[in-house]
């Protein structure tokens, strides 16, 4: 630890780059009109000339409080069915160069040409609806909270339409208040709400914002944000409910030793009704549901002695996600250690063991958030499946905020059938101490009435970030008898520590092509909370890891490992004796510019692996000529010599190939392929996806797989479905 004191010391020197939010927050006040308009992007109707402007002037990356390198200008207007956004987006690399890989909803942000809006109605400087675009009319939405949880996967209804030319794209929104969250109003009151808008230039890799913050921070940060004056939005409609039925129709057949031989149809319906109760309150409705679009797992083959975590992909769970998420999850790929303590884990619904679907005949979720406390309530119905008797499964949620920045709250699991109840409790905390310091914590028990067993978890994180330094220290605590029935935890029966720090360096001595050093050092130490015994320890060291100016990485890094076996242990087949196994291993990892029509990135190691050694290669390739047409390619290639019991020599390939036909945003092809070496797995997914009208969909998906069973024999699964939704707003 004295290591990392000295490091911070040295670079506290630095922080003062991490400012203040404005005394006198920047101020828009909005234009209203009668009429409504046409969201087509070319704003060419006279009310966009009297349109109040403000421009997007303040850069964030790469060099924070210079002027951004091109003009951006956003306007605003609203009636009384909608708030209207345009942007007119000034860029010379033409109108077919502007950067989008795909067209696909919620892309992802860092690899796109994207404007974006962040609303808080409520004026609190902590949540925020966040809208964005890209130039092509893709949609990227969520819902932030304290600009560090996000509902990545909440869809708004809303519509965008963009157009481009040489000198700019445009970005035109129509916004209906229902989409929206504010205080009631009389329709007479004007209200002042935060809000910011920002744009990433990726041709030069440039984040620009109309209201500042520090590149420490987002824009979803709400306490800078600026302030969206004298609007008058209309009362809330006396319904608001949103209808969703659905009719489904499902052909399956089997073949194999295992599986049996069969073949069956179904017909489906079911639906969802959303009701917003009032401005803080939600409730959703579920009946017969279904999941058959959602995207499918990527494989993976595990050598690590921690569980693979694969996240929630099912809209129904994913919306409002954030609010029963309370736990431990690492902040990246490498900050914060490799464990995962989640009370509530919503897989644990309508999947088994094996994430073989298991109807869900009936739910219900309860969602209320306002400015001093958010609370919310899901009980979900899940019937009978390969022997397994109905189940009931309820989440309870509540979380108090105080302070600037600042949360407590509680949940409470059951999960409930004829022959066991499972309960899991847990109260947690988050404190921000200042702009750069945090706290988050948790203390969570579990009680099986069956078995009687009652087990304990804890975790504790701070964690320090301005613009040059992060640093972190992770504690966890799991007993033996821990059992979240409804949720996740990667390791049990450990006493765990985690340290970490990263730099930011930046300077004029640096190459032109090299935005900044970003140096890493990391721990990560196991001990049994049996015997007290090391279990695991890890020592990663990056001292060469370069960010590149278009997005692209150069890095390479070095890890000590000691693995203390006190059990058997399996990595895809090979056997290792318990003892103790002290290993050396190093690695490089190079990615090109992800935005480009062409990138690629591979990460290699090499080194030792208990008692043998090991060879991984992670490589990824994308090939996107246009916008509509995507390509991609991930090889996952690992070599063994000499590990295990019987010494063994054995390669192990996962490849996956994705490709993405898309006419437009709302209609795209998506074709998705797997083979696995491990178990022989071979599985195609594809699926044709309509949105004819917003959050409405027609769906076509077939489904194959093919494995080797048990007994080395093959078994095979095809399923082909037709899927139409209709949303109706009340």
């Amino acid at each position: 630890m004295r290591f990392y004191l000295l490091l911070f010391i040295s670079f506290c020197g630095f922080s003062q780059e991490v400012f203040k939010p404005l005394e006198q927050r920047k101020e828009f006040r909005p234009l209203k009109i009668e009429r409504a308009l046409k969201a087509d992007g070319h704003l060419d109707e006279a009310e966009w000339a009297q349109a109040p402007t403000v421009n997007l002037d303040f850069q964030v990356e790469p060099f924070q409080g210079r002027k951004a390198s091109f003009n951006s200008t956003v306007k605003l207007l609203y009636n009384h069915q909608y708030l209207y956004v345009a942007a007119i987006l000034q860029d010379s690399v033409g109108k077919n160069a502007y950067r989008a890989p795909n067209l696909k909803r919620d892309y992802v942000f860092s690899d796109n040409e994207s404007f974006g809006i962040s609303l808080d109605g409520f004026n609190d400087k902590r949540n925020a609806i966040v809208l964005q675009s890209n130039p092509y009319g893709a949609q990227r939405d969520l819902l932030a909270f304290d600009d560090r949880q996000f509902d990545v996967d909440w869809d708004g209804l809303y519509r965008v339409r963009t157009h481009r030319s040489d000198s700019s794209w445009v970005a035109e929104f129509a916004i209906p208040w229902q989409t929206l969250r504010y205080p009631k109003t009389d329709g007479i009151k004007a209200q002042d709400w935060g809000i910011n808008f920002f744009r990433l230039r990726r041709a030069s890799n440039e984040l620009s914002v109309w209201s500042p913050h520090p590149r420490s921070m987002s824009p979803l940060r709400m306490d800078y944000a600026g302030k969206l004056t004298g609007i008058i939005p209309p009362p809330p409609t006396a319904t608001n409910i949103r209808f969703i039925p659905y009719l489904l129709q499902v052909s399956k057949n089997s073949e194999g030793t295992e599986i049996g031989n069969a073949n069956t149809s179904d017909f489906k319906l079911g639906g969802e009704i959303k009701w917003a109760i009032s401005p803080t309150s939600v409730m959703d409705f579920t009946f017969n549901t279904d999941f058959a679009q959602a995207d499918v797992d990527r494989q993976v083959n595990n050598i690590s002695r921690f569980s693979v975590f694969f996240p929630e992909r099912r809209q129904f769970f994913l919306e409002n996600a954030s609010l029963f998420s309370a736990g431990l999850a690492p902040i990246n790929d490498v900050l914060g250690g490799s464990m995962y303590i989640q009370p509530f884990f919503s897989r644990t619904i309508g999947l088994d063991q094996n994430v073989k679907p298991i109807a869900i005949t009936a739910g219900t979720r309860f969602v209320y958030r306002s400015e001093k406390r958010n609370m919310g309530g899901i009980f979900m119905r899940q019937g009978e499946g390969d022997g397994d008797p109905f189940t009931n499964f309820y989440v309870g949620r509540y979380s108090e905020n105080f302070g600037k920045q600042n949360r407590i709250g509680a949940i409470v699991t059951t999960k409930s059938s004829p022959s066991t109840v499972s309960t899991t409790g847990a109260v947690d905390a988050f404190i921000r101490f200042n702009d750069k310091f945090s706290f988050s914590g948790m203390g969570t028990m579990t009680q099986n009435s069956q078995s009687g067993e009652q087990g304990f978890a804890d975790y504790g994180q701070f964690l320090y970030k301005d613009n040059v330094v992060t640093l972190y220290w992770t504690h966890t605590l799991v007993s033996d008898q821990y059992n979240p029935a409804m949720g996740f935890v990667s390791r049990k029966n450990v006493l765990s520590n985690s340290q970490g720090i990263d730099l930011n360096i930046r300077g004029k001595w640096l190459p032109k092509f090299i935005r900044f050093w970003e140096p890493g050092l990391y721990t990560e130490l196991y001990h049994s909370l049996t015997t007290g015994n090391i279990v695991e320890q890890h020592l990663i060291s990056g001292p060469l890891w370069f960010n590149l100016q278009n997005g692209g990485i150069i890095g390479g890094y070095v890890e000590a490992a000691v693995q203390n076996l006190e059990e058997n242990f399996n990595p895809v087949g090979i056997r290792i004796n318990p003892g103790r196994y002290d290993y050396f291993r190093k690695g490089i990892l190079l990615a090109s510019d992800p935005s480009a029509k062409y990138s690629a990135s591979s990460e290699y190691a090499w080194g030792g692996y208990y008692n043998g050694r090991l060879q991984t290669l992670d490589s990824k390739f994308r090939i996107a000529p246009i916008p509509h047409l995507n390509v991609g390619l991930t090889w996952n290639w690992s070599r063994f010599e000499a590990v295990g019991v019987a010494q063994e020599t054995k390669e192990v390939n996962l490849l996956i190939l994705e490709t993405r036909m898309a006419i437009n945003p709302r209609l795209q092809l998506i074709g998705f392929y797997q083979k696995n070496t491990t178990d022989n797995l071979n599985s195609v997914n594809m699926r044709l996806a309509w949105e004819y009208q917003p959050l409405s969909y027609v769906y076509l998906v077939f489904n194959t797989l093919n494995y080797q069973g048990a007994d080395s024999t093959q078994q095979k699964q095809q399923s082909f479905l037709a899927k139409l939704s209709y949303l109706k707003q009340f």
